[in-house]
């Protein structure tokens, strides 16, 4: 019976990177659950890659005018999670995310309001732009070790340091050191890990 359980997950798994192939390159030890989704609107897969042994349940998503995802090796990625790039986001290797993560590289939307209306009307519409739009894109790292906890939001421009813990709902606006604790709103230092 384990035997069976064991080729049925593998033809699961198999389908997953099927069904995702041309959004994402994914490394073919990658786990990506039900739940993940990958929207690549700018249908290039080479925006889009994934590290061996890495577990995704997450929404990966890149805009329609630029955005890049780079995501290493042994990570996992919490359900309900999204991350959202026009310009890129990088993920070291052995980095937990936690559910209903927030993680994005720009404003989402015009900062004037005039434009972002008219950028929602497009997306309702016709979809999302391919080019036009000033996000204030800023570069987003995440460095190896690090744990983001759960319903917490990184913001553009954020480097979160190797080793570094991010606690729970925290909002991060400003870049964390290495093997640092933060948390709150806006995340403050409250420790250091090991």
């Amino acid at each position: 019976m384990a035997y069976i359980r064991a080729i049925i997950k593998q033809i699961i798994q198999r389908w997953y990177h099927f069904r995702f192939r041309k959004q994402a390159l994914i490394d073919s030890k990658a786990v990506i659950q039900s739940e993940a989704k990958i929207i690549n609107v700018l249908q290039d897969k080479h925006k889009i890659q994934i590290g061996s042994f890495t577990t995704i349940r997450a929404e990966l998503f890149l805009y329609g005018h630029g955005g890049e995802i780079s995501i290493g090796q042994h990570c996992y990625i919490g359900k309900g999670t999204r991350i959202w790039s026009c310009c890129h986001i990088k993920i070291g290797d052995r980095v937990l995310i936690a559910h209903d993560v927030n993680i994005h590289d720009n404003v989402s939307h015009p900062l004037e309001s005039n434009l972002r209306h008219q950028h929602y009307k497009h997306i309702a519409m016709i979809g999302h732009p391919k080019n036009g739009l000033d996000l204030r894109e800023k570069p987003v790292l995440i460095e190896d070790d690090a744990w983001i906890g759960f319903g917490s939001s990184i913001l553009r421009g954020v480097t979160i340091g190797k080793g570094a813990i991010v606690g729970a709902c925290s909002v991060v606006t400003k870049n964390v050191l290495p093997y640092t604790i933060v948390a709150g709103n806006p995340a403050q230092v409250i420790g250091e890990s090991c």
